[in-house]
């Protein structure tokens, strides 16, 4: 018997809506079910541009999509000023909750959230897309080879992009009261997630802000970097700008290799994407080259990576379904994520001082 599709209501007609909208689409157990918007006008457009099945409903207002019976998860891409609000209202109405990130403003929301989904039996996860790409377990393969990568040392992360003249005056991204949290939130929770994929998940023991964020006239990060350090010794650092060339970058490095990947955001490609690796990396003779050169490994998926998200928390709906438990994994990873994020906020308003991550 074919697997019944989970139906989704989504909050908003935000751009990375278009995306999400369109891998709900793709992904083979769910559908779109109804979009809500302040604007009927605007719900109706969005529906029609991004190729809504016929049957959608579109409503006037949040609350609508998250009263409807016939909805079974939310997928909210508010600004995240919102996100306390809605989704704790999505989780009271029984519904599973596939939420954008940043995912709140600090921690004490997301525990909010979180309480509020657990309480209520529904499934949360949060939106990095990337962690669902095929790609993302076969790089884990290679940093847990003892013989090949050795013990994990350090771990740079980017993810950068030149926002542009527009973004940065209009986005809310760079609006105070919308999404506060700026580039740290946006394009850092991208890096810290990475840190964190390769060090099995292990917070750190302190972070320490780098000197010279940006910010705008409202205050709001625009750039900035950290430091992270570990109780054994590792230590990992990151960059995250609306101001800079685009990045997206992962370089974990061992005692006896290295893994690079230039894409992890966004592939470059939809359905292919790279990593290279090299391992007992050496000099030639005179220094004239290096040997052996590292090794592309192209992973290829039939679904982009956002489409497998969605197939991904729809699977888990499906099993809660069937009388499983949510799936304690994601809220566990995205609290840690938020952990380490408020300590560099913290670690910029105190001058670039050492903050320690307590969990």
């Amino acid at each position: 018997m074919a697997e019944t599709p989970v139906r989704f209501g989504i909050l908003g007609c935000a751009n990375i809506a278009r995306k999400v909208s369109r891998a709900i689409m793709l992904a083979p157990n769910a559908t779109i079910h109804a979009i809500g918007s302040r604007s009927l006008e605007k719900a109706s457009r969005f529906a029609a541009e991004n190729g809504f099945p016929p049957s959608a409903k579109i409503y006037v207002g949040y609350e609508a999509v998250i009263d409807d019976p016939d909805v079974d998860a939310v997928y909210v891409p508010l600004p995240t000023s919102l996100h306390l609000k809605w989704a704790v209202l999505a989780a009271e109405k029984k519904k599973h909750v596939l939420l954008e990130k940043p995912v709140a403003l600090n921690a004490t929301e997301l525990d909010t959230i979180l309480e509020a989904c657990e309480s209520n039996g529904v499934q949360f996860m949060d939106s990095t897309m990337w962690m669902h790409h095929p790609r993302t377990a076969k790089m884990a393969e290679f940093l847990s080879d003892a013989q090949r990568f050795g013990k994990l040392k350090s771990i740079h992360s980017s993810f950068t992009y030149d926002a542009g003249p527009d973004f940065l005056k209009n986005d809310i991204r760079v609006k105070p009261d919308l999404d506060a949290l700026g580039a740290l939130g946006d394009a850092g929770w991208y890096c810290i997630r990475a840190i964190l994929w390769a060090v099995n998940y292990e917070l750190p023991k302190t972070v320490t802000a780098l000197p010279g964020a940006d910010f705008n006239e409202a205050g709001v990060i625009l750039s900035c970097g950290s430091t992270l350090h570990w109780a054994d010794g590792k230590a990992a650092t990151f960059y995250c700008s609306f101001l800079t060339n685009l990045s997206m970058d992962i370089i974990p490095l061992g005692t006896k290799g290295t893994l690079r990947v230039h894409d992890f955001v966004v592939p470059l490609q939809e359905k292919v994407a790279p990593f290279y690796v090299s391992s007992n990396s050496r000099f030639m003779e005179l220094a004239l080259g290096c040997e052996p050169i590292p090794g592309e490994h192209a992973v290829t998926t039939e679904l982009p990576q956002e489409a497998l998200m969605v197939r991904e928390f729809a699977g888990l709906i499906g099993s809660i379904k069937s009388g499983s438990k949510p799936e304690k994994k994601w809220p566990i990873l995205s609290r840690k994520t938020q952990m380490v994020l408020d300590a560099v906020k913290v670690s910029i308003e105190r001058g670039f001082k050492p903050v320690e991550v307590v969990n």
